[in-house]
C-alpha cells in the first residue's frame, strides 16, 4: 500500500534508484542542510549532489555517487544534470529532491527528467511530483529541510530518518582537510587549542544593513594585551577587508572551506558574525561565539550546543560584553 499521501507515484525502495539532492547555494546553508543529506544517505541508496562548485571539498569525505557543480544558469545546470543521467546505467529511477525553493531548481530537474519533492513556493507547485507545505510555524534551517527530507523519503517509501535531527551539526572531515590544516598552524608557529580564531568578515547585506560586528578591532586588541594569539583566515576576496577590520590580527594563508572548517575546530575559540564561518564552526563542533545585529538567531543562528549566540536583531552586542564572554569560555575549555 503506498504511504499515505504518496498517491500512485510513491514507490518501494529498489537498488535501481538514484536520488538526486540540489543543495542551497550558500555555504552556512549546506551546512545546515548536512541532517538532510546524511540522512538520504542513510536509504543506502546513491546519492548525487548537486551544489555549487565549493562545496565538492567540503563534502570530499561523504560516499556520494556523484557531485554535479551548479552554476545557477538554469539551462546549463539542467544540461550538466541530464548529462550525468544519461551515463547512469541502463534502467536506474531518478528521484530529486530540491532543497532550495526557487523556481529555476525546480525547472532544472524537470527539465532533466527527474521527478522532485520540495517546498510550494515561488509559483512551482505545479512543476514539482511531491510537493511539501510549509510548516505552519517558524523553523530553523535545519528543521525547514530535514522536514522536507523526511517528506520526501516517505513519499518515495523509503526508510525515514528520527523525527527531529540531532541537536548538533556533524560534518565529516576528509584526511586531505586534516592535513591542510595542520601544514597551516605549523607554517604559522601555532598549535592546536592555542589560538582565537576570528571571522571578521561577512559577505553582502542583509536587508541593506552590514552583516560585520563593529568591535572585531577593539576585542583582538584586549585578547592580545592578555597574552592570547588571535588569528584569521579569510579567503582571498575578504582579506583587504579581514585587515581593515582587524589589523593586529595573524593573518593565515586562506584554506579550502574542509580545511577552514577543520580548522575551527583546532581553535581555542571561535568569535563570527553570523555568516558562513559559523555554520562551518558548528558543522565542525568547535567552541564558538557568534555576533548577531541584523540577523535572527531563531531562524539562522548556529545548529551546536557549543555555541554562544550573542546580540540580537537590530542590536549589536557590546564589546565588552564579548571579551567578558569570550574569556570565561577561555579560562574554562580545556584545550583541543
Amino acid at each position: 500500500m503506498a504511504a499515505a499521501g504518496a498517491g500512485a507515484d510513491a514507490l518501494p525502495s529498489c537498488p535501481n534508484t538514484a536520488l538526486y539532492v540540489r543543495l542551497p547555494n550558500w555555504v552556512g546553508d549546506v551546512c545546515m542542510s548536512l541532517p538532510s543529506l546524511e540522512a538520504l544517505l542513510d536509504t543506502g541508496l546513491p546519492v548525487i549532489a548537486c551544489a555549487r562548485p565549493w562545496a565538492r571539498d567540503l563534502l570530499a569525505a561523504y560516499p556520494l555517487a556523484g557531485f554535479i557543480p551548479m552554476t545557477g544558469g538554469w539551462r546549463a545546470d539542467r544540461a550538466a544534470v541530464r548529462n550525468v543521467r544519461r551515463q547512469a546505467p541502463t534502467g536506474r529511477r531518478p528521484l530529486g529532491l530540491l532543497l532550495p525553493d526557487s523556481l529555476s531548481s525546480a525547472l532544472v530537474f524537470r527539465f532533466a527528467g527527474i521527478p522532485c519533492a520540495g517546498y510550494r513556493d515561488d509559483g512551482r507547485s505545479l512543476i514539482l511530483r511531491w510537493p511539501c507545505a510549509k510548516p505552519a510555524g517558524p523553523l530553523h534551517a535545519v528543521q525547514s529541510w530535514y522536514h522536507l527530507t523526511r517528506h520526501a523519503l516517505a513519499q518515495w517509501r523509503l526508510a525515514e530518518p528520527a523525527p527531529q535531527p540531532a541537536d548538533e551539526l556533524c560534518w565529516r572531515a576528509a584526511v586531505a582537510h586534516e592535513d591542510e590544516a595542520s601544514r597551516a598552524l605549523s607554517q604559522a608557529g601555532l598549535a592546536s587549542g592555542g589560538f582565537v580564531l576570528i571571522a571578521p568578515t561577512a559577505t553582502g547585506l542583509h536587508k541593506g544593513r552590514v552583516k560585520v560586528w563593529p568591535g572585531f578591532d577593539s576585542l583582538t586588541r584586549s585578547l592580545q594585551a592578555r597574552g592570547l594569539t588571535v588569528a584569521m583566515a579569510p579567503p582571498e576576496a575578504e582579506r583587504q577587508a579581514a585587515r581593515e577590520t582587524a589589523p593586529t590580527a595573524l593573518l593565515l594563508p586562506p584554506l579550502g572551506l574542509g580545511a577552514f572548517a577543520t580548522l575551527t575546530r583546532r581553535a581555542a575559540l571561535v568569535i563570527c558574525n553570523d555568516s558562513g564561518v559559523s555554520h562551518l564552526g558548528a558543522a565542525a563542533q568547535a567552541r564558538q561565539i557568534t555576533l548577531f545585529g541584523v540577523t535572527d538567531p531563531t531562524r539562522t543562528g548556529p545548529w551546536s550546543n557549543r555555541a554562544v549566540r550573542m546580540g540580537r536583531m537590530g542590536a549589536w552586542p557590546a564589546a565588552a560584553e564579548v571579551l567578558s564572554a569570550a574569556l570565561e569560555i577561555l579560562d574554562t575549555s580545556p584545550a583541543a
